[in-house]
């Protein structure tokens, strides 16, 4: 298996899902995406690109080190994601690609807001020394030992040309007719998200994928918060909005919560049906977490730096999970959004649970012939 970490990001991202593969017996290659894993200045020059051509690499290691025969699963996380589903893409046209026999994605970047598009104009200042800031979205304080803090206009934009690429490569093999030779993808996504598009992975991607088992998990927010008067209108209705009464061609669960209860069930729908199969999944949302977030999927509550119930054997000297002190405002060297921002998941046991029925199920199918 392959894992493409996110934007700013790096492997650690997904080590938790790569260790349950390597666990069931699968190679796993992380590769560290061109631009990360030094300083942020490096995703200044970065281009899609350079990231195309990493995962390429990635790849082909990996069918080198398993064999002809082996198959090989792609794992994305955010822009990760996209990378993933432009190389199941580009794999149907080109026999020089090894094709993926799946895809497991989270958080999975499909489209991103649209003012991304604009922002490097934003950077054209940063060619005069004295306005070199302007060549960033911000600058912060880099203590977090596997991501960036600082984000550089350029790796906004360059995520915006790749949702636009691939937006067109989905289009181009609709029009071609061989999006329904795409292997089975399993996608999870938080229903509140603001790093990117929720609707768009319904719109942009399942929408147009062949009736091949391909699965979209949603975790839904909180119902059982006292938060109700805070939250807006938007937010409590984001569920209708987002995954709303309609015949589909793929299966979607919804994780929510058991009415009136702090625990959750999973709601599935198979292909066109109207009905959900209910199950009861032994997990709780905690009382004082009205959502989960985009970064929060990947990650189980013990996770040493972004659990909110850190392993102490998994300790890399600051845990950004626990971090809950009150005070005066102004005094804190970050935002207190970083600080509130939810970056665990309580439902990661699910997850891993339907990655490793991926991992045990049947191979995909014999690729047709091209």
């Amino acid at each position: 298996a392959v894992f493409l970490h996110g934007l700013t990001d790096s492997p650690y991202s997904l080590r938790h899902v790569a260790r349950r593969y390597s666990a069931l017996g699968y190679l796993s290659i992380g590769i560290r995406l061109p631009g990360h894993g030094t300083t942020p200045g490096a995703l200044t020059d970065v281009e899609v690109k350079d990231w195309i051509a990493a995962s390429r690499l990635a790849v082909r290691e990996a069918r080198k080190r398993v064999g002809p025969d082996a198959p090989i699963h792609l794992v994305g996380y955010s822009n990760g994601a996209a990378l993933a589903l432009m190389y199941a893409l580009d794999a149907l046209d080109d026999d020089t690609l090894v094709r993926p026999a799946r895809l497991v994605l989270l958080s999975p970047m499909i489209a991103i807001t649209p003012f991304a598009r604009f922002v490097g104009l934003a950077g054209l200042p940063a060619v005069v020394p004295a306005f070199a800031k302007a060549a960033w979205l911000s600058i912060e304080p880099e203590f977090n030992p596997f991501k960036y803090n600082s984000f550089p206009v350029n790796a906004a934009r360059q995520s915006y040309l790749l949702t636009q690429e691939l937006a067109a490569n989905i289009q181009r093999h609709l029009t071609s007719g061989k999006i329904a030779n795409m292997p089975p993808v399993l996608a999870f996504q938080s229903v509140l998200d603001e790093t990117v598009s929720a609707p768009a992975v319904l719109t942009g991607l399942f929408a147009h994928l062949p009736e091949n088992g391909s699965e979209l998990v949603l975790f839904d927010l909180n119902r059982t918060t006292d938060l109700d008067l805070v939250l807006t209108r938007n937010t409590l209705d984001v569920l209708n909005s987002l995954l709303p009464d309609a015949d589909r061609s793929f299966h979607s669960t919804l994780v929510t919560n058991i009415p009136g209860q702090a625990a959750v069930q999973a709601q599935t729908k198979g292909p066109h049906a109207t009905n959900p199969q209910t199950l009861p999944l032994n997990l709780t949302y905690e009382p004082n977490v009205y959502s989960l977030s985009h970064i929060a999927v990947p990650f189980p509550l013990a996770d040493g730096l972004y659990g909110m119930t850190p392993d102490p054997a998994d300790a890399f000297g600051i845990n950004l999970g626990t971090i809950t002190g009150r005070g005066e405002r102004g005094a804190l060297i970050l935002s207190l959004d970083i600080l509130m921002r939810m970056s665990s998941n309580p439902f990661f046991p699910y997850l891993l649970e339907r990655v490793e029925e991926v991992i045990a199920g049947p191979a995909a199918p014999p690729a047709p012939p091209r």
